[in-house]
């Protein structure tokens, strides 16, 4: 069984459409409609509204005089509270600083997503992850991999093509696992980054390497950083993280305990690791930090314990 429908970031009501992205003149088509909405992207942020909840302040196209680029995210699937019906073509507009500033000056509507996007709607935080996803990886290739020349974008924001030889780029997913490992007590281990806090404590994770599977990360990655073994990866579920550029893969693991020692942080990344079962869990909270409610690895960890926790005092 997996849970990803449960996810804060994998919700979405959306249709991307990609048959509809290579049509000529999309954007400009789009433009000049009066349904159209679009949402705002600036810095890795999108625009927000945020009162007693938060959501995506979807502007029209009349409310938007400048931009660097347009990007296609397709076509809402439901009919919303705030008025926009299913089928609504939606459009991503990448924006610079003095454009951003003359649409909304003040940076607190400006949203990323990473410790809030569990605040957002299904719809809002689709467009969310497509949108931040999207045009980070446009900042990133402005010039072309393959040989240094500028990029123009394509289908409608989806393609990047090389200036000098004409060949297409596509946007890039980087894979990461994140692991929630048990022993035979049904005990879970957490580990301490080095570059957080101190006392904020969460699952192991890493990067997929270049010709590795999935379940080898699993095994390799809890290795390295702890020095365990472990096996019989199974999958969880999955949700993008688009800061900048991740899709985070989940999975359950058992504890090798014949092939295992003790527990050891590898001193660069993990700096401490502890084993939790859910009363020493229960009774850590109050000096220990938790990974925040949007990210995969709280969710991991709430489903594991068997009810939402709170943590603190952050």
């Amino acid at each position: 069984m997996t849970y990803s429908e449960n996810l804060p970031l994998s919700r979405n009501a959306l249709d991307r459409d990609a048959q509809s992205r290579s049509v000529p003149g999309l954007l400009d088509d789009a433009w000049q409609r009066g349904d159209t909405k679009v949402v705002a992207i600036w810095r890795g942020e999108v625009l927000c509204d945020t009162g007693d909840t938060l959501a995506l302040r979807l502007l029209s196209p009349t409310e938007v005089l400048q931009w660097e680029k347009r990007l296609y995210l397709g076509k809402t699937t439901i009919d919303s509270d705030d008025g926009v019906l299913a089928g609504t073509v939606i459009i991503g507009v990448m924006l610079s600083d003095d454009q951003a500033r003359a649409i909304e000056p003040d940076v607190t509507k400006w949203v990323s997503g990473r410790t809030s996007g569990h605040a957002l709607g299904a719809r809002d935080a689709g467009l969310l992850v497509e949108a931040l996803a999207l045009s980070n990886w446009h900042r990133s290739h402005q010039f072309s991999p393959l040989s240094g020349a500028a990029t123009r974008h394509s289908d409608a924001g989806w393609v990047l093509v090389d200036e000098e030889s004409g060949k297409e780029i596509y946007p890039r997913t980087d894979a990461a696992i994140i692991v929630l490992v048990t022993d035979s007590h049904d005990r879970i281990v957490l580990g301490s980054n080095a570059m957080w806090e101190a006392q904020r404590y969460s699952l192991l994770a890493g990067f997929v390497e270049p010709g590795e599977s999935l379940e080898a990360a699993v095994i390799r990655e809890v290795h390295e950083e702890s020095g365990l073994v472990v096996k019989s990866p199974v999958y969880w579920g999955s949700q993008p993280w688009p800061f900048p550029a991740s899709l985070m893969v989940g999975f359950r693991a058992e504890l090798d305990e014949e092939a295992s020692g003790a527990l050891r942080p590898d001193g660069t990344e993990i700096i401490d690791l502890r084993w939790f079962s859910r009363d020493e869990l229960q009774a850590a909270l109050p000096t220990i930090a938790l990974p925040g409610p949007t990210s995969i690895a709280r969710q991991m960890i709430e489903h594991w314990f068997g009810r939402p926790l709170v943590s603190g005092p952050w």
